[in-house]
């Protein structure tokens, strides 16, 4: 199978190239990047793009998967405004030319809680990206909703406590959707989830993700 990535340089997608690239069943993997990232290697394809621009490139967003974990912060994003722009309309115009392309199967990343209703802005951003891209047709759509991600080495002082506050809830029985799953966990579980569903649409819980990576 040919793999094509958007959101490969953060610290799932780096896990979920990693791991494509050491895969049998994936032949070729292309890695839409905004500027030069990852170190040449056998069956990788990096293609350094503008996502402001991205339908320039259409020819290239091509194969039977395509991986989106592409997201930003708020504090990085700089505004709610500029956020949207990365977390709905960059993955979304992906998924389109995907589609237009011929991709059978669309793996998105997504979060606990997304609801395209929700008052609360992240959730309600990340659940009208879910319906947006339900509405594009893939044979295959996989929507992964994590709670908490785990990321390697991460320097940034709220993760730090909040892995630590969810990790004693879920000590006492709560808040258990919410528990963290390390970031190469879940890239595995993006993986996994193309050989494991058959339904159009599979919404993959925590749980569901854990089961895919024994």
């Amino acid at each position: 199978m040919e793999a094509i990535v958007i959101g490969g340089s953060g610290a799932t997608g780096r896990e979920l190239v990693r791991l494509l690239l050491e895969d049998v069943r994936f032949t070729k993997v292309r890695v839409l990047v905004r500027k030069a990232y990852f170190e040449e290697q056998d069956k990788l394809e990096e293609i350094i793009v503008d996502f402001d621009k991205l339908s320039s490139y259409h020819q290239v967003i091509k194969g039977e998967v395509a991986f989106s974990c592409l997201g930003t912060t708020l504090k990085d994003a700089g505004s709610k405004g500029a956020q949207w722009h990365i977390d709905y309309d960059y993955p979304l115009d992906f998924a389109q030319l995907a589609f237009n392309n011929g991709v059978s199967h669309f793996v998105l990343l997504s979060a606990i809680g997304a609801d395209a209703k929700s008052s609360i802005f992240y959730n309600r951003m990340k659940g009208s990206l879910e319906e947006a891209i339900k509405k594009i047709g893939f044979k295959h759509l996989m929507i992964l909703q994590p709670g908490f991600i785990e990321r390697p080495n991460s320097n940034r002082f709220g993760e730090k406590v909040g892995l630590k506050a969810i990790t004693f809830f879920n000590s006492l029985g709560f808040f258990r959707h919410y528990a963290p799953i390390k970031t190469h966990q879940l890239a595995q579980a993006m993986i996994e989830s193309v050989f494991s569903y058959g339904s159009n649409v599979q919404v993959i819980s925590l749980k569901e993700m854990r089961a895919l990576t024994k």
